[in-house]
Parts: structure tokens; C-alpha cells; sequence
């Protein structure tokens, strides 16, 4: 009964403090651990200690999937270098850097036990960061570095706090054996990522109800945390993999309602499991400075160590940041280059006859390859990082979930001195970060005027992009291999009306048959529902290959996957009435309207 009415009351809080935090402008995670405190001292309320392995095998392995699910695996490879080099290497020089500094402000802390706090101190939490940058416009290249940096380097913590923690106890042989079981964490996780988002989008393929399909969906980041773990792999680096292969191959295999029910039940679990972190850090703080106070290292000595650890991270930070936003600079550059030889190289071929098969065989390559790297530059070309950007992305890294549970994971042991001071030395880098310069973010973004760029060439993109799907939508209509058999010598009016709905692209009025036991041919608008769902589902096909060319940008591809998936709910009701999906949200529009024009259109954007 208590559990019952603390978990009514958390709830309540986070609903509460998430609406008010959005009329504020301020990150909701800042406002719910100043919360926390302040509810921590309140008479009468108990003592909260979670357990940490409830919050690293519990709460974070959810939480992870939910956040790659959302991340186009697009985007992840366009920044694989960058996103590499904040979420492992950065990560582990933080983790040294922090260590040696903390190795010498406690006398009586070995190094191998300072770089395990070291460790639990360097991943930063992108949650505060990103909701930030969401809510101001920052550009959608620096949203990706904080969303992949913020997925990856929470594996690579872990994983160092593993070694380090075994070294702190003799555990291990040498160093090399503690890079020799780095490696082999992220190659067993990569695999048991792939297999288990494999497994799961095929069996959830084979389901036709989005009720099972949702509840199957629950354990996925389980079913590949679990078998990492129980080898010794990284668990936390397994949920991403198969988060960010579902998120990817999943609209390829699963229903419309499965991705429909999938999104909004993923954000609900998100949003509340996130949120509920961030108030225990702050309902945490009292019992734990009582644990602290009274030792010969007290709470304000403590507290000051955690500032000097801010102030290192903070610098650290910084100074890896700016050669990584010159790298990417130059690399720009050269990618400039190389498209131009490739170019000259292909025009050269389609004006030359190939003399050879190595030729044939290059020829071919380039052609094949030339279409996705040419998106990939223009994607660069149109979100350039500068300076501005880097001094937003060296601000973003506030700590916070993965620190809070992980300083609570160090064992009660001989050889980690200062436990309890350790762990507050941790909570106040992770509360001072979070509510230093998450609370300056939205400043500092207003100050650099970092803008996601042109709402009005995103709009265009998006009606070329839906121009783009519409043509090979209603090419399959002319494909007699596609076109039902039963439906030839139906009324010609009736292709026209499909014609005219897919260039509308909007959600059109539906009669129901009177009778759905008569010939096909003779239910017209059974039949231009039918002929309708045909073109959808070809536009799905061409959307998937602009996906996986990358042509346009994600933010785009994910709308017009919104709009698919909502026409496709709405034009198979019985399905649909099986599995409840969500009702959409615009109305329903005449599917015999006039199409507006092509010729009335802007022309589309020109490509080499």
C-alpha cells in the first residue's frame, strides 16, 4: 500500500513539474532534482536508497532502447567518427584525467579506485541536453552527435568502471588485459545486438495484433541485455545495437499500427522512467550526506573535491572539442575532393566506352555508391559545425542517470577508500551539472543564435520527398503484375480518384461498402480502398530506399513515415479495428477533390 502511494505520488510530481517545466522553458530533469532536495528534507519522509542494480539492469537498458529507436542509423553513420571519438575515446581520457586528479586529492585512494570514479563521472547524460536543443532549434547534426554520444559512452563507462573496479582489486593481470576485455565487451554486445533486433523484428513480423506485438516489444532491450551480461559483455551496448536495428529495419517488416503503438508506448516508458531518475538523485541526497557527515573526510571537503572534478570535466571537455570541430572541418573538405574525383570519374565513364571488366566493375561502384555519398555531403554541406556549435556541444555534457547508478555500484571493499565520500563526490557532479549548465544552456544557445536552419526549405523538402514516393506509388498502378486481377474493366473514374488522393497526400473520406459480399468490381470504394492501400505500400517501398540512400534529411523521412503509417491504419480498418490504433488526429478530406497541379508546383531541387 505505502509502494503504492509513493509511485502515484512520483508520478504526479513528473506529470506536474514536466508542464510547468515547459511553460518555464526550463529542462524538466534541472526542475525535478532541485525537487527531489528539496522533498528529501521534508519531515517525515523516509530515507530513499535505491538499489543501483535495479537502476543499471532495470531502468537503464529500457531507457537506452527507447532513445535509439528514435535515432535514424542514417545519422549514425554520416557521424560514426565524431560520435566515436566523444562516446569512447573522450570517454576514457575523462576517465584517466578525472582519476589521476582525484589520486592525488585522496591520499589514501589508489589510482586503479580513483579511475573507477573517474569512470563513473566521464559519460555525459544527453537527456537534459537534447530536450533542450529540441525545444530551441539547435541544428540537427549537433542533436545527433549528443543523441549517439549519449547512447555509446554509457557502455564505455561501464565497461571501464568493470576494469578498473577488477584492477582496484588485483583482479587483473595487466593493463593490456583490461584492453583485451574492452574489446571483447563491444564485440560480443555488436553481435548480440544484431541477433537479438534479428530475432525480435522476425518474430513480431509474424504477429498480426499490435496488442502483442506492443507487449513483445517491452522485453526486447532485455532479451539483449540479459545474454551480454551473462557473458560478459557489455549489456548497455547490446540494447542500443538492437534498439538502433529495430528503429531502422522495423518499418520494413512491422504493421503500421505495431510502429504506431510502438512510438507512443516507448515515449510514455521513456519520459516517466527518465524523469523518475532524475527525482531520486535529488531524493537521495539527504541520506546520503548523513552517511558522509562526521568522517575525517567530510561533506563540505567532498563537496569541494566534486566542484574541482566539475571544473576538470568542464576543461577536459573543451579542450577535445576543439580539434574534433576542426577535424571535422578539414575532413569536409576532403570529402569535397573526393565527390569531385568521383564525379569526374563517372562523367568520364558514361562518355567513354569501358574497355575493360576492372573498369566495368568500377564503373559500377561508383554509380552504385555515388548517390548515398553525394546525400551524405549535402547533409554536411547543409549542417556545418563551427565554433558556435562546438562551444554549445562542450556545454552539453551534464551528467546524471549512469552516474548516479554506477557510484552506487562500488563494492564495499577494502580496497575502494572514501566509499561514501566517493559517491558524493559523484552525486555533485552529476546535480552541479546538471542544473549549472543545463540551466545555461538555453542562454547559451540564444547567444550563439544556433538555429536548426530554414523551416520553409524543410517544408519543400518534404512535399519533393512526398512528390518523389507519390510517382512510384502510382507507377504500380500501371503495372499489371501489381493490379489485382479482379478489378479489370472497373470504371476508370475510380484509378483517377486514387490518382488524385496520393497527390493530395491527405487523409481522405472513406464510404464503407453496403455489402462486402458482392465482386469486388462492384464495391467502388472498397476498391479504391484497395487500389489505394496498393499505392501506399509502393510508396512505402521507394521511402525505404530514400531512407537508405539518405537523400533527404531524417527529420523529413521521418514525417513522411508518419504520413504513410497513418493513411495505411486508416485504409485497412479491419486490421485496424483488431489492433485499436491510436485515432489520427486530421480530418478526413474528399478523395475526389481536384489535385493541385503539377505544373503549378516549384520545380524540384536540381542533383548531380
Amino acid at each position: 500500500m505505502e509502494l503504492g502511494v509513493y509511485v502515484v505520488l512520483g508520478v504526479a510530481v513528473i506529470v506536474a513539474v514536466a508542464a510547468f517545466a515547459r511553460k518555464l522553458g526550463i529542462a524538466a530533469p534541472i526542475i525535478l532534482v532541485v525537487v527531489g532536495v528539496g522533498l528529501s528534507y521534508l519531515p517525515g519522509m523516509p530515507d530513499l536508497q535505491v538499489s543501483p542494480q535495479l537502476i543499471l539492469e532495470g531502468v537503464l537498458p529500457p531507457v537506452l532502447y527507447a532513445a535509439a529507436l528514435n535515432v535514424p542509423l542514417t545519422d549514425i553513420r554520416r557521424n560514426l567518427a565524431p560520435i566515436t571519438s566523444l562516446s569512447v575515446v573522450l570517454v576514457a581520457v575523462t576517465a584517466f584525467g578525472s582519476g589521476l586528479l582525484l589520486f592525488e586529492l585522496l591520499p589514501d585512494l589508489n589510482l586503479a579506485a580513483g579511475i573507477a570514479l573517474g569512470a563513473i563521472i566521464a559519460p555525459p547524460d544527453a537527456v537534459a541536453a537534447t530536450s533542450i536543443g529540441r525545444r530551441l532549434g539547435l541544428p540537427p547534426r549537433l542533436l545527433t552527435l549528443l543523441e549517439g554520444e549519449g547512447l555509446v559512452n554509457d557502455a564505455t563507462a561501464l565497461v571501464l568502471l568493470r576494469s578498473a573496479t577488477a584492477a582496484a582489486a588485483g583482479a587483473l593481470a595487466s593493463p593490456w588485459a583490461g584492453v583485451l576485455d574492452f574489446l571483447y565487451a563491444v564485440v560480443v554486445a555488436l553481435v548480440i545486438g544484431v541477433a537479438a533486433g534479428i530475432a525480435t523484428v522476425w518474430v513480431r513480423a509474424k504477429l498480426t495484433e499490435a496488442t502483442l506485438d506492443t507487449a513483445l516489444s517491452l522485453v526486447v532491450p532485455f532479451v539483449a541485455f540479459m545474454p551480454a551480461e551473462a557473458l560478459h559483455a557489455s549489456g548497455v551496448l547490446a540494447v542500443v545495437v538492437a534498439g538502433l536495428y529495430t528503429g531502422s529495419y522495423g518499418p520494413r517488416h512491422l504493421t503500421p499500427q505495431a510502429r504506431i503503438s510502438e512510438r507512443i508506448n516507448w515515449s510514455t516508458v521513456q519520459f516517466l522512467l527518465e524523469n523518475a531518475v532524475f527525482l531520486v538523485i535529488g531524493l537521495e541526497i539527504r541520506p546520503l550526506i548523513a552517511d558522509v557527515d562526521g568522517q575525517p573526510l567530510g561533506v563540505w571537503e567532498s563537496v569541494g573535491i566534486g566542484l574541482l572534478a566539475v571544473l576538470a570535466l568542464m576543461v577536459i571537455r573543451f579542450v577535445w572539442i576543439g580539434p574534433l570541430v576542426y577535424g571535422l572541418r578539414r575532413r569536409a573538405e576532403h570529402d569535397e575532393r573526393r565527390m569531385l574525383r568521383q564525379w569526374l570519374f563517372i562523367s568520364y565513364y558514361r562518355t567513354h566506352p569501358v574497355e575493360s571488366r576492372r573498369q566495368a566493375r568500377r564503373k559500377a561502384y561508383l554509380e552504385r555508391r555515388y548517390p548515398r555519398r553525394r546525400a551524405d555531403l549535402d547533409e554536411v554541406r547543409d549542417n556545418r559545425i563551427d565554433w558556435r556549435g562546438g562551444v554549445a556541444l562542450g556545454w552539453s555534457g551534464m551528467r546524471g542517470v549512469v552516474t548516479l547508478a554506477a557510484a552506487q555500484s562500488l563494492p564495499r571493499a577494502d580496497y575502494i577508500s572514501y566509499r561514501p565520500q566517493l559517491i558524493l563526490i559523484a552525486f555533485t557532479v552529476a546535480v552541479v551539472s546538471l542544473v549549472l549548465q543545463g540551466g545555461t544552456l538555453p542562454w547559451l544557445i540564444r547567444a550563439l543564435r544556433l538555429t536548426s536552419g530554414d523551416t520553409e526549405t524543410e517544408r519543400r523538402q518534404l512535399a519533393e520527398l512526398l512528390d518523389t514516393i507519390s510517382d512510384a506509388g502510382l507507377n504500380a498502378l500501371d503495372d499489371p503484375a501489381r493490379v489485382p486481377a479482379e478489378v479489370e474493366g472497373a470504371d476508370p473514374e475510380v484509378f483517377e480518384r486514387v490518382r488524385r488522393a496520393s497527390n493530395l497526400r491527405a487523409e481522405a473520406a472513406w464510404e464503407r461498402a453496403e455489402t462486402r459480399d458482392a465482386p469486388l468490381i462492384e464495391q467502388p470504394h472498397r476498391l479504391f480502398n484497395r487500389l489505394r492501400l496498393l499505392v501506399v505500400q509502393a510508396e512505402r517501398e521507394k521511402l525505404i530506399e530514400e531512407q537508405r540512400l539518405g537523400s533527404y534529411p531524417t527529420r523529413v523521412l521521418a514525417q513522411a513515415q508518419a504520413l504513410l503509417d497513418l493513411e495505411e491504419t486508416r485504409l485497412d480498418p479491419l486490421r485496424a479495428a483488431q489492433s485499436r490504433p491510436p485515432a489520427p488526429l486530421a480530418s478526413a478530406s474528399d478523395p475526389s477533390a481536384p489535385a493541385r497541379s503539377r505544373a503549378t508546383r516549384p520545380p524540384r531541387r536540381p542533383r548531380l
